[in-house]
């Protein structure tokens, strides 16, 4: 089975693409692409007009893959002298650790860090160069809340000055947060791209929720209902007949209060847009 199959990706500038999609989907195979790691076996690949091959291409990117090291006897200031030495125009290394939240581990080994720690720092390092475009393959993983959000700020204020990011990551929330465009890819194809709004109404499924002691006895296979979650006196309802359940609640005749119904999750729509590529029932 081939890793990729015909993807196409148009990344704008001052945007942030989400790249979305089960393990073994093939998004990090795709930024590998991106990056010149791999080559295609057909077809071909391009960075602003250029291979990625070509040193003038590779100049305007910056990336984070999922794996990163640094050599554990290097200070956190000295990795970032060291990368930025590789560009005319870098990022001041003040401005640049106060950005990732370094400033008090720049005098700290490498080897000292945390997991989450090092990966902040994998993060800026990308970010050194100025780049026209960074690729951040789950650039969040091991970070706590507080570090999450400082980095969300940081590729906030690099989207508004221009710069755009292609993200690969497994909380819905920070492409939820960030992302202007989703592309959905599975089996190494791009099932479903567009905006975020798009793409939680290209599926059928809404949320019904109410309050009330007991959940009235419905027909859930007819009624084409998921999912029932439960929080004390709060049910909601996910389900593919929005309105025949509203109806069949109403009939049922059980008291119940505060009814709403909303837009699937982006987490249902993406499950839904998974199962209907791949041909199964919902």
């Amino acid at each position: 089975m081939a890793a990729l199959d015909g993807i196409d990706l148009t990344l704008h500038r001052g945007e942030v693409l989400a790249l979305l999609g089960p393990n073994g989907a093939g998004k990090s195979t795709a930024l590998s692409l991106l990056l010149g790691l791999r080559r295609p076996d057909q077809g071909r690949v391009e960075l602003f007009g250029r291979s990625p091959d070509d040193p003038a291409a590779r100049a305007m990117v910056g990336a984070t893959p999922q794996d990163t090291g640094f050599p554990e006897t290097l200070k956190v200031g000295e990795v970032i002298d060291l990368v930025s030495a590789h560009y005319p125009n870098p990022v001041p290394k003040a401005e640049l650790l106060d950005r990732f939240g370094l400033t008090p581990l720049a005098a700290r080994q490498t080897g000292g860090l945390s997991g989450g720690q090092k990966r902040r720092l994998a993060v800026a390092l990308a970010f050194a160069g100025r780049p026209a475009a960074v690729f951040l393959d789950e650039p969040t993983t091991g970070l706590d809340v507080e570090a999450r959000r400082m980095l969300w700020a940081a590729v906030d204020g690099y989207v508004a000055g221009g710069g755009t990011v292609l993200l690969t990551t497994h909380y819905l929330e920070e492409a939820e947060a960030l992302a202007r465009r989703i592309a959905v890819i599975d089996q190494g194809r791009v099932v479903a791209e567009g905006a975020l709004d798009d793409i939680r109404g290209r599926v059928s499924l809404r949320r019904v929720r109410f309050t009330a002691a007991h959940l009235p006895p419905l027909d859930a296979k007819a009624l084409g209902i998921e999912r029932v979650e439960r929080s004390g006196t709060e049910i909601v309802l996910v389900t593919a007949r929005a309105d025949d359940t509203v109806r069949a609640l109403v009939m049922s005749g059980a008291p119940f209060s505060d009814l709403e119904v909303r837009a699937a999750t982006l987490e249902e729509a993406l499950m839904s847009i998974v199962r209907t590529g791949r041909g199964e029932a919902a």
